[in-house]
């Protein structure tokens, strides 16, 4: 019974280390999430990210028009994101449900039903995201400088179609802009640049 006892907290401890490991400072945090921001942009963002025990919360309030979400602990690999703030109703909504444990198909139908009744609103227009994303193993943790990362644009357009904007629903070539989830409150245009050779 002790042996086991003994085994339980190592267990418990060694899984509060990986947490711990896995922790990047408030100034990592919002040094990482803005370079998915335009260089330009970088000072004035607004940063959310994540305290110790994994929870989201803001680190930084900005003055420009991007909110980026810094690189969560609990996931693989290295993402972080900046979106433009008329997106913030739809993105906190989603955040709200990913903490009540709703999983992604979960968080799509409900905020499909709350955009559908007007509840949540959506942008009017475009909206611009970027995605930044990288592998763990190329991440300066001291710096926050990550290597080889990759940079993709979303581009939220509510309800465009296929037919209304001229952009097929799969990408052609590498590189090439494409609708994805057409016609629905998600629509938007993907932009994804090709590797280089």
């Amino acid at each position: 019974m002790k042996n086991l006892l003994f085994a339980l907290l190592g267990l418990a401890f060694g899984f509060q280390g990986i947490a711990q490991e896995k922790y990047l400072s408030k100034e990592i945090q919002i040094k990482m999430a803005g370079l998915a921001a335009p260089e330009e942009d970088r000072a004035n963002i607004t940063v959310y990210g994540y305290d110790k025990e994994g929870k989201v919360v803001l680190l930084k309030e900005g003055s420009n028009n991007l909110v980026c979400i810094a690189d969560d602990p609990g996931m693989n690999g290295i993402s972080v994101s900046c979106y433009n703030k008329k997106l913030e109703p739809f993105m906190s909504r989603g955040r709200e449900l990913k903490a009540e444990g709703k999983d992604m198909m979960e968080r799509r139908a409900i905020r499909q039903k709350e955009v559908e009744s007007g509840k949540l609103k959506m942008p009017d227009g475009p909206s611009m995201t970027y995605i930044l994303t990288g592998k763990e193993a190329n991440l300066n943790r001291e710096t926050g400088e990550l290597k080889d990362a990759k940079l993709r644009y979303v581009i939220y357009m509510p309800y465009a179609t296929t037919e209304e904007t001229g952009l097929p629903d799969k990408p052609h070539t590498p590189g090439m802009p494409w609708l994805m989830d057409p016609g629905t409150h998600r629509a938007h245009i993907m932009i994804t640049p090709a590797d280089k050779n």
